[in-house]
């Protein structure tokens, strides 16, 4: 780490200089993909490599480093802590969406959950117009990413399985299971209880089919005990290369362009204020890549006149790119939680995930409820087009929720996740909506880089997202928890427990209960979509944003729809594949 700093201090000279600063590359966002591409692109000697980075190093932050430390840096200076809209639909308060300020970016303060998405919904990739992203392609790069270490002779008897054809293993980013992998029955109770309720053991969830329970692995250094985030796996083992200079706690403004012509605009570098306070400019010979996050990228877009007329004109943000999608399609998932008093001692802490299918919690009633969302469609295209003043149209957006759709109930693509944990005392089971289809925005409101943007998931604007919440609180409140074994193993529910939900709450109770106790579940996607501009996509195949000619995003801000996994290991190969195909154009 000294090494890399020293080898940083001449160009922070230079910076505050007037004296330009080129790369080859220039990368904005020092995080889960950004560092990603900065490894793979440094690779190559003669290629030179910037990253910038408003955080810092949190190498030996123990609240990032602790393995079983979630939510410790939540609320910390490293926190960006966003702030969303008063939610219409959803109780009227505001959710904080968290995202990390820090060079590894939201993969330090993560849940560490390593689970990809099912193949079929990366299938739909390509039915949206993607030629040439789908499964089989992803795969090989989430492979490459991987050094899987193989559970312990204790964790295999604790209930881990896997399927060595399904992980990598010569990858930078070592994934694994942590020494406080729940122990004892815990396994087999859990495991029992959910194959009386019809889900079965799924041996490996990350082989392209995710229903069931399983034991996942996380991203961890099992040797160490301590969290393996990007910067860990991608930056700082390759931190000395001469060509690789990432510059900390410096803030990208906009994007400054060389010319502007129908053809493709040229981005000429990024203006950044570095932590003194200096602004200036760091130039890109060839490309500037944008991996801020899905609640950033679009911004930086925005501020540097990529995106709708209508919201830059008023900030006099001249239009570089008439590119009216940029910020919409926003999509996040909506948690909440059950607690129980449980009389079985346990010392692990870390648990078990259950992937159940539509049918899995509607049961009798899927396919009635399926006709019913069918009808729905339409509405809530139109819904959603009108929420994004028409910039998107209810015609496409009414071909995507078909797919969605199809996927949802013509497959046995996960409808929720159950994430089952234990300890001493204390059984809970944390649970949210994977594909909902409510959509949302973000927008800048000033052309300083520094104020907040307006966030708006639009939580529970479709009547699906709710019905789908209350159906899976009711299946683990009376299903799961009322099924042995594990029935006999708990002492009562404690959150939200019968005085705030009676045992015969009604479903406009639940409703209420879940929207005013629901939080983000910190996963938000698709605010730079990539799919054909005409359909309102942000990103070409390429990554490329359209009506550029060197300006890529690539982050969570491309991915179309959400995936069912949690995401890191899914932004961790996209990244990869975007490294192959910048240098397939070299």
């Amino acid at each position: 780490m000294a090494s890399s700093r020293s080898s940083l201090v001449p160009f922070l000279a230079l910076l505050a200089s007037s004296q330009a600063v080129t790369f080859d590359y220039v990368i904005v966002g020092g995080g889960t993909s950004g560092l990603v591409i900065a490894n793979r692109l440094s690779e190559l000697a003669n290629v030179t490599v910037a990253v910038i980075e408003a955080g810092a190093s949190v190498f030996n932050n123990p609240n990032v480093t602790d393995v079983g430390g979630y939510g410790l840096a939540f609320g910390t200076d490293i926190d960006w802590a966003y702030q969303s809209t008063n939610q219409t639909y959803a109780g009227g308060a505001k959710q904080t969406l968290r995202a990390a300020k820090a060079v590894g970016g939201t993969s330090t303060i993560n849940g560490m959950a390593y689970t990809r998405a099912e193949d079929v919904q990366v299938d739909a990739w390509e039915l949206l117009g993607n030629a040439g992203w789908n499964w089989d392609s992803l795969l090989p790069y989430y492979l490459k990413s991987e050094d899987f270490t193989t559970p312990a002779a204790f964790q295999i008897a604790d209930g881990v399985t896997y399927n060595p054809a399904d992980h990598g293993t010569s990858g930078p980013l070592d994934t694994g299971y942590t020494y406080g992998m729940v122990n004892g029955t815990v396994g087999s109770t859990i495991n029992e209880t959910y194959a009386n309720v019809g889900i079965p053991w799924n041996s490996d969830v990350n082989g392209g089919k995710m229903r069931g329970l399983a034991a996942h692995p996380k991203t961890v250094n099992v040797i160490a005990n301590v969290r393996e985030d990007a910067a860990r796996a991608y930056y700082w083992p390759f931190a000395n290369r001469t060509n690789l200079v990432l510059f900390q706690s410096t803030l990208a403004n906009k994007l400054v362009w060389k010319n502007q012509s129908d053809s493709g605009s040229v981005a000429q570098g990024v203006e950044v204020t570095t932590s003194n306070g200096t602004i200036s400019t760091i130039y890109a010979a060839k490309e500037v890549i944008l991996s801020a996050g899905a609640l950033r990228s679009s911004l930086l877009l925005e501020l540097s006149g990529v995106g709708n007329p209508d919201v830059l004109t008023p900030l006099n943000i001249p239009v570089v790119v008439d590119l009216p999608t940029v910020g919409e399609n926003l999509q996040d998932q909506m948690n909440n939680a059950f607690v129980f008093g449980s009389n079985t001692t346990v010392s692990g802490t870390d648990g078990f995930v259950t992937y159940p299918s539509a049918s899995d919690i509607f049961g009798n009633n899927t396919s009635s409820f399926a006709s019913s969302i069918s009808s729905s469609l339409s509405t809530y295209a139109t819904a959603v087009a009108n929420a994004s003043n028409n910039v998107v149209s209810s015609s496409d957006l009414l071909d995507f929720f078909q797919i969605q759709y199809d996927l949802i109930f013509n497959s046995s693509v996960p409808l929720v996740e159950f994430f089952n944990t234990a300890t001493s005392s204390i059984f809970d089971i944390e649970y949210w909506i994977l594909l909902p289809f409510s959509r949302g925005n973000i927008h800048i409101n000033s052309n300083n880089a520094t104020a907040a943007a307006t966030i708006n998931p639009n939580y529970f604007m479709l009547d699906f997202d709710l019905d789908v919440q209350v159906a899976a609180s009711k299946f683990i409140r009376n299903t799961v928890m009322a099924s042995a074994p594990i029935s006999l193993e708990v002492t009562g529910e404690t959150s939200p427990g019968t005085t705030v939900l009676p045992a015969n709450a009604t479903d406009a109770e639940w409703k209420e209960y879940i929207k005013g106790a629901f939080r983000s579940n910190f996963h938000p996607v698709g605010t730079a979509a990539m799919m054909p501009r005409e359909k309102g996509g942000v990103v070409d195949t390429s990554l490329k944003v359209y009506g550029t000619s060197n300006v890529r995003v690539v982050d969570a801000s491309v991915l179309p729809f959400q995936v069912c996994g949690h995401l890191t290991s899914t932004l961790y190969a996209i990244a990869e594949k975007a490294a192959d195909l910048i240098k397939a154009e070299m």
